[in-house]
C-alpha cells in the first residue's frame, strides 16, 4: 500500500516560498498605502483651498459683512462649515462653503479635524507660515517625505 501526501520537507519548502513572496509584497503594500494617503491629502487641501477662495470671493462681492481692517479671508476653518450670514439676504440666510471639514490623513486620528491642519494667516510670510486673525492658507503639519521626494508640509 502506497501512502499519498506531502513530506515535511515539501511543506517547509512551500512555506518558505510563501514567506519570501509575502516579504516581497510588504513594501508594495506600504507604498500603495502611502500613495492613497497622499491622494487623500491632495483632495482635502484642494477642498479647503476652494472653500477659502469662495469665502474671499463672497467677501469681495459684499455678501459677507466685514470691517475695513479685515482681509476678507475666513476667521477660522469652522466658519467655512458653520456658514456666515449673507449680507444681501433679507431673512438672514447663511452661506456655506464646505459640507464638512476634511482632516489631514497624516495627522493623529484622535485630534478634531480643525486641529490637524497648519494655518497661515494673510499677513504671514510664505516661508514662515503662522496662524493669525484669518485663514489665508492651510498645510499639513506632517514632517514626512512624499513619494515624489518633496516634503508633505510644503504642499
Amino acid at each position: 500500500m502506497q501512502v499519498r501526501g506531502f513530506t515535511l520537507i515539501e511543506m517547509l519548502v512551500v512555506l518558505a516560498m510563501l514567506g519570501v513572496l509575502a516579504a516581497a509584497a510588504r513594501p508594495l503594500l506600504e507604498v500603495s498605502a502611502q500613495r492613497a494617503r497622499e491622494q487623500e491629502l491632495r483632495q482635502a487641501l484642494r477642498s479647503l483651498r476652494e472653500g477659502i477662495d469662495a469665502y474671499k470671493h463672497a467677501a469681495e462681492a459684499g455678501a459677507i459683512l466685514q470691517s475695513p481692517e479685515d482681509s476678507g479671508y475666513p476667521p477660522s476653518l469652522a466658519a467655512l462649515v458653520d456658514g456666515v450670514v449673507d449680507a444681501r439676504s433679507a431673512n438672514g440666510r447663511k452661506i456655506f462653503f464646505l459640507r464638512r471639514l476634511p482632516r489631514d490623513p497624516f495627522a493623529d486620528p484622535n485630534l478634531p479635524a480643525a486641529e490637524t491642519w497648519g494655518l497661515r494667516a494673510y499677513d504671514s510670510p510664505p516661508g514662515e507660515p503662522r496662524a493669525g486673525r484669518d485663514v489665508f492658507d492651510v498645510f499639513s503639519r506632517s514632517e514626512r517625505q512624499a513619494l515624489d521626494g518633496s516634503r508633505i508640509k510644503d504642499w
